[in-house]
């Protein structure tokens, strides 16, 4: 068993990162047509502000996970409502989704900012990651099957491909994503929920805590992991995703912030 490790990420949504309202599209489904949708207007009807109220979402989630968006970032409403073009009831709601998952804190007069967990809050998480996680695993060994170990190795690859490639942000997000996975085929709706908000939490330490230069190790871990659970071996299985947990927890530096973006810049690149 190696002690190499990777970051985690993201909350285990697989939608791609949100473009501008200008590169944007809609699709008028009366018509059966695609129909671009000028720069900068709000959208006129409730089912379009709904779709911009979980792309803002989505887009903040991706930024935050692949640490683009550092903690302590204000997210002003008007700001959003420029970028995408939408009214501030479509910016709050996605606001209010982001801090029920914990993801940004709304502050009495400061409005929303990306939150910043404090070190005794990333031990806490991490605690409370291995307890659950050391559940996990046994279940997903009983309900293996040929198509989850497909699935699993899929990951895997995924994962690998970006590492070779070199693309950071999306590493990190496929690396919380593997351990998503693993909630999923533990066939447990309860435990896959809240790894759900602890992998989100989790990448926000990251992204406070651990050095940027880190290098991005191979996820060796993982591998031995989808190994040990092919082979039925719980008791090898659940000592090797809390070593794993720990590793994690080890590398992360809780004196170090990390250097702040402006919104537009962390969401698209400008």
């Amino acid at each position: 068993m190696t002690k190499h490790t990777q970051a985690e990420g993201p909350p285990g949504r697989r939608m791609p990162a949100a473009e501008p309202a200008a590169a944007s599209k809609r699709v008028n489904k009366a018509a059966g047509k695609t129909k671009s949708k000028p720069a900068n207007k709000p959208v006129s009807t409730k089912h379009g502000e709904a779709a911009i109220d979980v792309r803002i979402y989505n887009a903040v989630v991706n930024a935050v996970m692949s640490h683009k968006l550092p903690p302590g970032t204000r997210l002003g409403e008007a700001e959003f409502c420029e970028l995408y073009g939408v009214s501030r009831t479509t910016v709050r709601k996605a606001l209010q989704r982001l801090a029920h998952d914990h993801i940004v804190d709304l502050r009495p007069n400061r409005g929303a900012v990306v939150a910043s967990p404090s070190p005794q809050e990333a031990r806490d998480v991490f605690a409370v990651r291995r307890a659950l996680e050391r559940e996990i695993v046994p279940l997903v060994i009983r309900h293996i099957t040929p198509a989850s170990i497909a699935r699993i190795r899929a990951a895997l690859d995924a994962e690998e491909q970006a590492r070779r490639s070199g693309d950071r942000a999306a590493w990190i997000r496929l690396g919380g994503e593997f351990h998503l996975l693993l909630a999923e085929l533990a066939n447990n709706a309860v435990l896959q929920r809240f790894m759900v908000e602890l992998v989100s939490r989790s990448s926000l330490i990251i992204a406070v805590y651990e050095n940027p230069g880190a290098p991005m190790c191979g996820n060796h871990e993982h591998h031995d992991l989808m190994a040990l659970i092919q082979k039925g071996d719980v008791a090898g299985a659940t000592a090797l995703i809390e070593h794993h947990l720990e590793e994690i927890e080890a590398r992360l530096h809780l004196d170090t912030p990390e250097r702040k973006l402006s919104l537009a810049e962390a969401l698209f690149g400008r």
